[in-house]
């Protein structure tokens, strides 16, 4: 019986020599893997959103590259008119969207002589910018040249609706301020304040958003109070600050006790009107920091959100064909008004009835 055990004890250890000898190498460990990331996909199926969830390893993301963006102007980023409210709309979309480091803006300011603009929109296309605005309607034939040499390059223009599709064209964008709307409600705000019963409007150029602006001004005091005198003129002249101021003086000569103008040259009028103790209703951009004293009103242009819309038509491959305009309906347009100055509850009163009518349809700003 002890012999038996003894055998079936060696016979055992035999096996498990064996099979020891028989087993296979160990298995490295494995090295870690990257992390896949679990993604939700949600897909319709028969009418009835279906979520699915499925793992996937995504590769590295590229950093998002920096939109660039140049502007052309014919005055400066501080006028206090047409310049600086596009240029401040650009620098309020550059924080929103997060800063330099997502937005580059580059400017020339100053452009008043259209071949220096041309040369200038050009230069900036060549340098690769994505979005080139020529800000101002006298650039359009020059942009009409430029923009068919840069195919990949968005560019837009205003105060104008022509994007020159009819020319072939598919990469501009267009844009314009319904300017008669605030000049409207400015022109009832001045025929309801004035005691001389006159009232003078300086224009730069008969055209674009200065003749808007005009038109709509001259028929909102005209509405207002019947039988007002409303006098205008024009000086020919965007840049010319002495034909405004003595656009000014004349108006001033013939009875008028409140004042308007459009373009970057109204500075000169301005000071006119605070010299002889008129009031001045702004356009384009809060003209308040001119004339504290004088300024009433103004109506600011918010170009902000189209800038926004030009951007992202750009990255989602469209590069123009779309035109824009402000309004009081879209908030491109606002009134802005000087707490220095009082305005009767009236006036105001009866400028909100007409922003309402203007928005709803049932107040035309022009004839």
């Amino acid at each position: 019986m002890r012999m038996q055990l003894s055998r079936l004890g060696v016979l055992s250890l035999i096996v498990m020599l064996i099979a020891a000898a028989c087993a296979p190498a160990a298995t490295p460990a494995p090295q870690p893997t990257a992390e896949p990331q679990i993604i939700e996909v949600t897909r319709v199926v028969a009418g009835t959103p279906e979520v699915q969830v499925i793992t996937a390893t995504p590769p590295p993301a590229e950093p998002e590259k920096v939109f660039r963006v140049a502007i052309v102007m014919p005055s400066s980023i501080t006028d206090a008119a047409f310049s600086q409210s596009m240029f401040e709309g650009l620098l309020a979309v550059q924080k929103e969207m997060g800063g330099e480091g997502k937005m580059e803006i580059a400017y020339s300011e100053g452009m008043f002589k259209v071949p220096d603009a041309a040369a200038a929109i050009r230069d900036y296309a060549s340098q690769g910018f994505n979005l080139v605005i020529a800000h101002g309607s006298q650039y359009g034939t020059s942009l009409s040249q430029v923009a068919p040499d840069f195919p990949e390059t968005s560019f837009a223009w205003g105060t104008s609706l022509d994007t020159f599709q009819a020319q072939g064209i598919g990469n501009v964008f267009a844009y314009q301020a319904e300017a008669q709307q605030g000049g409207y409600v400015l022109g009832t705000i001045a025929a309801l304040m004035s005691k001389s019963g006159f009232i003078g409007i300086s224009g730069p150029v008969e055209a674009g958003d200065a003749k808007l602006y005009v038109d709509g001004f001259k028929f909102g005091a005209e509405t207002a109070k019947p039988g007002i005198t409303v006098n205008k003129s024009y000086t020919g002249s965007f840049s010319d600050v002495s034909l405004m101021a003595a656009a000014a003086e004349t108006h001033i000569a013939a009875g008028a006790d409140m004042l308007t103008g459009s373009s970057q040259s109204v500075v000169g009028a301005i000071g006119v009107a605070k010299d002889k103790g008129a009031f001045w209703f702004g356009t384009q951009w809060d003209q308040t920091s001119l004339a504290p004293e004088t300024v009433v009103a103004s109506q600011i242009y918010d170009w902000s959100g189209i800038i926004k819309d030009m951007i992202a038509s750009h990255k989602a491959g469209v590069l123009g064909g779309k035109s824009y305009t402000l309004t009081f309906k879209n908030g491109g347009l606002k009134i802005q008004y000087n707490d220095k100055v009082a305005v009767p509850a009236d006036a105001k009163a009866a400028a909100e009835a007409a922003i309402q009518g203007i928005g709803d349809g049932s107040v035309k700003p022009l004839p």
